[in-house]
């Protein structure tokens, strides 16, 4: 039997659930979609043939139900990577470990994690909302050095060419079985996921950015998988996590701004429920 682990560091609620999400094992499907915003939840499972589980704690909503035979749930994740520390551990704790006796399972769990959120785009081919699906996730936060997983591939030189000399940039592929259910309908690309909204996506408000240059280097950054096409806040961590973890993952992006042309999409909210749609449509 392996070791016990303490309640301090698998903190569980007095119904024996999940810390934060709130969730049991029985509360999960094989197929999670993870969405930032907690109201895009309901716009996913209003597309379910039956809705069987509501849960909430704080901003960690999720709804389990079918479409067809297969049973999905929708988590909302809230913003950031911090976010996606919480929300993967403990998606891992729920297939991976007997939550009653706090073991480690000895066979693992397989689960499907698809983040459908909205982006920007880095090229200025680009159009605003268009669909694109993440081929990969080149981070730009720090999260995965935390653990004990190695990067898909090396990327050096970045923080000094732009002046930024403590980033340490990691990529991650995305799970190939299912970039291959994505059809032309979407444009596939490398996803950098940046650790906030303003500065760390080179947005200038009243204060003064240490560099000018992110938006520029990683529009022109060439990697051999290709350029960098659009960036967020949470692909390139649930892709280290999710290797970390034994899971596949992938994300789909609805575009609703273009950051070289600087336009904004008119009707956001059409956009993000074609993205959920042909999602949706993909994965059935």
């Amino acid at each position: 039997m392996s070791d016990k682990i303490q309640e301090s560091e698998l903190i569980l609620n007095a119904d024996g659930s999940v810390y934060h999400l709130n969730l049991l094992p029985e509360d999960l499907g094989e197929t999670v979609l993870l969405v930032g915003d907690p109201d895009r939840v309901p716009e996913v499972s209003k597309h379910f043939d039956r809705l069987e589980i509501s849960k909430q704690k704080r901003e960690f909503i999720t709804h389990t139900g079918y479409l067809g035979s297969n049973r999905i749930s929708v988590i909302s994740t809230g913003i950031g990577t911090d976010n996606i520390d919480i929300v993967l551990n403990e998606l891992d704790a729920l297939v991976n470990v007997n939550l009653q006796t706090r073991e480690i399972k000895s066979g693992k769990r397989e689960l499907n994690l698809i983040r459908v959120g909205t982006s920007g785009a880095l090229q200025a081919e680009i159009p605003v909302d268009s669909i694109l699906v993440s081929s990969h996730g080149l981070g730009l936060d720090h999260l995965p050095w935390y653990y004990e997983v190695e990067p898909d591939f090396s990327v050096s030189n970045f923080g000094e060419a732009i002046g930024l000399n403590f980033l340490k940039p990691y990529l991650y592929k995305s799970d190939e079985s299912l970039l291959n259910q994505f059809d032309a309908r979407s444009i596939k690309g490398i996803t950098a996921t940046c650790s906030g909204f303003y500065a760390p996506q080179g947005r200038k408000l009243r204060a003064n950015n240490r560099s000018e240059k992110l938006i520029e280097t990683l529009q022109k950054l060439e990697l051999p998988m290709g350029k960098v096409t659009n960036f967020e806040m949470e692909t390139a961590a649930i892709l280290a996590l999710s290797k970390l973890f034994g899971f596949k993952a992938i994300a789909v992006n609805a575009i609703v701004a273009n950051r070289i042309t600087h336009k904004f999409s008119s009707e956001p909210h059409k956009t993000i429920e074609k993205t959920i749609l042909y999602t949706l449509e993909s994965l059935s």
